[in-house]
């Protein structure tokens, strides 16, 4: 499962900016990704701009071939988690978004310059231990803010689809989801049991964490294989926690 393709570039394309904490991507491995206004600016001001984006988010994923699991839009950044089938396809994608969100937004507001932080943040995801977390990190997102109760009234996320059954085109659900029960249904009910209880702190600071500095978040094992494939150190070992973020 974690071994790139052939002719795929082992090491990603920012590996030698040493500033910068490289990103680390494999082929048809899952990739939490999140993209933060500039500054942390509001970069979604009414539900024109949601549709708006989302409109563009589903013909860059067709013509990059990613596969998008769950998202969620909030007001001032953006949540994907998605699998990409090759090396470099995730910045073609953010690219492709932005390029045309950017100048509908300027052209709309009457305002020039940047929208987005210069880089997004992306986190490897170790499907069997940590794929589902990662789903309801990102689902509940509305919820931690303090946005909405429930994950269901937030508009702007995958949840009706994947919870719900809501027709999303854009959603292709990941085969640990699929495995969740035999039917749809079934499947959609194991996936609501999940949201009964809220992540952990513990488990919100592994993931933020693992986000934040562009590392993986797998189990042991997992972050020795991808070492071993990427020639990269994948252990984050920070002072202390950071500050909270949604």
């Amino acid at each position: 499962m974690l071994a790139p393709r052939h002719g795929s570039p082992t090491l990603p394309a920012y590996a030698g900016q040493m500033a910068r904490p490289p990103r680390i991507q494999l082929d048809d491995v899952p990739l939490h990704l999140v993209q933060r206004g500039h500054n942390r600016a509001a970069c979604f001001f009414d539900n024109e701009d949601f549709e708006f984006y989302l409109h563009w988010l589903g013909a860059a994923l067709v013509e990059h071939e990613c596969r998008l699991h769950a998202y969620v839009l909030m007001t001032n950044h953006v949540h994907l988690l998605l699998t990409p089938p090759r090396h470099g396809c995730v910045a073609k994608l953010f690219m492709s978004i932005g390029r045309r969100y950017v100048r509908f937004i300027n052209k709309k507001y009457g305002r020039s310059g940047t929208l987005w932080d210069s880089r997004y943040r992306s986190s490897l995801v170790q499907a069997d231990d940590y794929l589902m977390h990662c789903y309801r990190y990102v689902e509940l997102n509305p919820v931690r803010a303090h946005m909405v109760q429930a994950p269901g009234e937030y508009r702007w996320s995958s949840f009706r689809a994947n919870a719900l059954g809501e027709r999303h085109p854009l959603i292709t659900p990941h085969p640990l989801f699929t495995g969740l029960g035999k039917y749809p249904d079934e499947r959609r009910a194991a996936y609501r049991s999940l949201f009964g209880h809220h992540l952990s702190d513990d488990l919100l600071h592994t993931i933020r964490n693992a986000l934040n500095h562009n590392k993986p978040v797998g189990n042991s094992d997992f972050l020795h294989k991808v070492e071993e494939l990427t020639k990269i150190a994948c252990t984050v070992n920070p002072p202390g926690r950071p500050r909270s973020q949604k």
